[in-house]
């Protein structure tokens, strides 16, 4: 009987291996080497760090002071395309940024009276009081940055030195500079608290004083001759104008579109304003007045009596004169009688009087006096036009159809409007209603397919690399580590005698033949009872190999359960 090596049942991995073939085993270090690759790439990208800004638009020499600590701190950064952002770990820009501002960075800041925390011994009082006037500019400059319009502000302060010995002193004065965030602007109230704001945080300057301008050099405030800027009349009136035709043009609107539609009717309203200021004064008399019916201004009455009892004294001073008057006598034979003190002649004849009365009444005369100033803006002329478009129905086929107004139509159409607009013909206003279609615009709606939708690209983007990374690895497994592994669950065979290689072949016969069970021959019908059939001798051979090879057998066995062809 022929040598049979010792061939294992249940063979080592290293004997597995050492039964592959030289493609099987590059194959199998590959899909290994290949799978540990993937599996580390995919953890690595899975940890990564998600970036933040931690700094954007940040001058040329805070940013390199920045980046400069960063690099100190061992922290890593990237910028954004273009320079215009600084990015850090997403877990590590609060603490950052609470770092670097104990640092003073970025030094770009605006500094307010925090500066005068600085100072040093020795300080002149010229760098104290510049001191104060940088704190002074950064605290306004934090109060107009608070505005929601306003991005970023620049406050100069021109303080002249108080001095007492000048008989005029210099008013303070103070230019600021504003930079709007885009699509934003400043109004007249706003703009006026930015000046009232700056005016009044200095002592004794002027709202004249303050100076607005914006990023592109253009005089948002009034100047102190009021001419030009924003606040000078002339913008005041053309602003005025523009408001008014925008409320007659909206007016109209909200008159016609429950009628028409919206967006089938077009309205513009030209208004003609004077704003010319005029002043008249008219005095007015009314003719003379009964003295019943008129108002008496002042009254005068004077009354005299001249007689003897109230005559005046005469003579010349002295003390004949001083002297009373003698006792009246009768003349005697016709004889004249003495003339008394007074120069007049004495008797009981000579005391005759007069007297005199005066009355003067002065009445108020009526007069008025009217004062008269023409307002300003008062309108002059207003001229409307209106395009209204065709109306839109619908046939009985579902279609779009197109019917101009009627005349009726238009003619109410035309009076709402008129009494919207506050028609005057003796103004010399105008008003004009005109029906024409409108063109429409076709636009072809174009269905975005849901694959081209952002979310939806997003959420791939998202979910790309993790898929990519399972499925690369899948396919690693299943194309070159699974065949790799299958061929060493097979146990592998050592046959070294020629009789173990003949009966080897013999086994692969019978493996390769569909397997047949014996059958036995029915009574009376085999040609030798005697003689063992074809099959009986073919299972006697079996039984023998099982005896002599039992591992082949088994082999064999093992191989017909699993449904692969014996090695």
């Amino acid at each position: 009987m022929a040598d049979v090596a010792t061939i294992p049942l249940n063979p080592t991995i290293g004997q597995r291996l050492a039964g592959l073939d030289q493609g099987q085993r590059l194959r199998l270090v590959l899909g290994i080497v290949l799978f540990v690759a993937i599996g580390v790439v995919g953890l690595v990208m899975g940890r990564q760090a998600e970036w933040r800004v931690l700094y954007a638009n940040l001058a040329d020499k805070d940013g390199g002071a920045v980046i400069a600590q960063l690099s100190t701190l061992n922290i890593p950064y990237k910028y954004t395309e273009g320079g215009g952002a600084i990015l850090v770990p997403a877990d590590r820009v609060h603490d950052l940024r609470l770092k670097l501002a104990s640092m003073g960075l970025p030094k770009g800041a605006v500094n307010g009276f925090e500066v005068m925390e600085a100072n040093r011994f020795g300080m002149t009082q010229f760098q104290e009081r510049l001191t104060f006037q940088r704190g002074l500019e950064g605290e306004l400059t934090r109060s107009i940055q608070a505005l929601s319009s306003v991005q970023n502000a620049r406050v100069h302060l021109a303080l002249p030195n108080q001095n007492g010995f000048f008989r005029e002193q210099q008013k303070p004065s103070a230019s600021v500079l504003l930079t709007l965030h885009p699509g934003r602007s400043l109004d007249r109230s706003q703009l006026a608290g930015i000046v009232h704001l700056v005016s009044s945080s200095v002592p004794e300057m002027k709202a004249t004083a303050v100076s607005v301008l914006d990023d592109t050099g253009k005089l948002l405030s009034t100047p102190p001759d009021g001419t030009g800027g924003l606040g000078s009349s002339d913008s005041e009136q053309l602003q005025y104008v523009q408001q008014l035709e925008q409320t007659y043009s909206r007016r109209i609107l909200d008159m016609l579109e429950p009628m028409v539609g919206k967006q089938n009717v077009k309205a513009q309203v030209t208004a003609e304003l004077d704003f010319s200021q005029t002043e008249s004064t008219t005095e007015s008399h009314k003719p003379n007045q009964t003295p019943d019916s008129s108002a008496v201004r002042s009254q005068q009455t004077v009354e005299s009596t001249n007689g003897a009892a109230g005559a005046p004294a005469a003579g010349v001073p002295g003390a004949t004169t001083n002297q009373p008057p003698a006792q009246p006598s009768a003349p005697i034979n016709g004889a004249a009688q003495p003339l008394t003190a007074s120069g007049q002649a004495g008797g009981v004849g000579s005391g005759t009087s007069a007297s005199k009365r005066e009355s003067t009444i002065n009445y108020e005369v009526d007069k008025t006096i009217r004062v008269t100033k023409g307002a300003t803006g008062v309108v002059k002329r207003i001229n409307a036009a209106v395009v209204v478009n065709n109306l839109i129905t619908m046939d009985d086929k579902g279609k779009t159809v197109s019917t101009p107004l009627t005349e009726a139509q238009l003619e109410k159409m035309t009076s709402l409007v008129r009494e919207t607009v506050g028609f005057s013909k003796e103004r010399g206003d105008s008003v004009n209603v005109v029906n024409a279609p409108f063109a429409v615009d076709k636009t072809e709606s174009v269905n975005t397919p849901l694959w081209r939708q952002p979310e939806v690209l997003e959420i791939v983007r998202s979910f790309a690399w993790p898929l990519g990374t399972v499925l690369l690895a899948a396919l690693v497994l299943l194309g070159l580590v699974r065949p790799a592994l299958k061929g060493l669950a097979l146990p592998m065979t050592q046959i070294t005698s020629s009789e173990e290689l003949d009966r080897g072949s013999q086994l692969d016969a019978l493996e390769s033949e569909r397997p047949e069970r014996p059958q036995l021959s029915a009574p009376g019908k085999g040609l030798d009872p005697a003689q063992p059939s074809g099959s009986e001798l073919m299972l006697e051979d079996a039984r023998k190999l099982t005896r002599d090879n039992p591992a082949a057998v088994a082999n064999i066995i093992k191989a017909w359960m699993n449904g692969e062809a014996a090695a």
